[in-house]
């Protein structure tokens, strides 16, 4: 195999193995960028949620019960008016949801499916435990959830969440008497689950990633094309002269012109040496025909 040709080769296995770890390297920065990313909107959605439910109950609420302090509104329920604006939100962001999952909520509407079920039921199981971030896939592709519990941490709430002969008569007449009770202090109840699709970001994370690599590539072929230039005409071709003089001097043909031997790098000092060498054959031929 020729030198050229290994050279090629030492550069191809060690482009590859580079390649497959910058490949490894910029895949999960991309998709770690596309995460974060992900986790960002999905803050901002939760905390433009806390913004509603704290203004419907510090300024909506209040409002209401001076209008009519016997009766019960639903418009005064923070949660509740919090979903209301989202979905009205997801009529032109469907692929985003906001949902405060209750396994047995007042409004069966409320109520966890069972990937919901299961997120609640982890914060039951550990009290301590203050946000979930989950993934799930969907027909659309990956699903991210931010999900924070509901614990029961205010007396208040039991006149509403107790039993039913202790619920105002308009929330029993509405929802009915068998949803939404029996609810404990310091239970976890609910869980306000925040979802984000990953598809967008993941597909520019993904094109992100094609087009560094694409670019790697281009980089290694230029480089190494620009290489097996330099290669042929500062080392293939001397040493190719030196071997074709070689070749001449060893068949008895002692008047090939000299090899040039301009610089003074290896190549140029090789050539030199061969010189000298041939001359002195020359001069030592010369002496033993005398």
């Amino acid at each position: 195999m020729k030198l050229q040709a290994k050279f090629n080769l030492a550069m191809a296995g060690a482009f590859l193995l580079g390649l497959g770890l910058a490949a490894a390297l910029s895949w999960q920065i991309a998709s770690d960028n596309a995460r974060q990313d992900v986790l960002r909107q999905a803050a901002l959605i939760a905390s433009e949620g806390d913004g509603v439910s704290l203004y419907t109950d510090q300024e909506i609420a209040p409002l209401l019960a001076k209008a009519s302090p016997d009766s019960f509104a639903p418009q005064t329920i923070p949660f509740l008016a919090t979903q209301n604006v989202f979905r009205r939100i997801q009529k032109d962001w469907p692929a985003y949801s906001y949902k405060i999952a209750a396994l047995n909520p007042t409004n069966p509407a409320d109520r966890a499916a069972d990937w919901e079920g299961d997120i609640i039921t982890g914060f039951r199981n550990d009290p301590k435990l203050t946000q979930m971030i989950t993934t799930r896939q969907t027909v659309a592709g990956p699903v991210l959830s931010v999900a924070k519990p509901i614990r029961i941490n205010d007396a208040g709430c039991l006149t509403c969440h107790s039993t039913p002969d202790r619920a105002p008569q308009v929330m029993t007449a509405l929802y009915g008497p068998s949803n939404g009770f029996g609810w404990k202090m310091g239970e976890t109840v609910a869980a306000t689950i925040v979802s984000v699709p990953m598809r967008v970001p993941l597909d520019h994370a993904r094109q992100t990633f094609l087009f560094l690599m694409a670019a790697l590539v281009l980089v290694f072929v230029l480089m190494v094309a620009a290489m097996n230039v330099l290669l042929r005409v500062f080392i293939v071709k001397p040493v190719g002269a030196v071997a074709a003089m070689a070749d001449e001097v060893s068949l008895g043909r002692m008047d090939v012109p000299e090899l040039p031997a301009k610089g003074d790098d290896e190549i140029a000092s090789l050539a030199s040496s061969f010189n000298r060498m041939r001359r002195s054959l020359v001069q030592a031929l010369k002496l033993l025909d005398e």
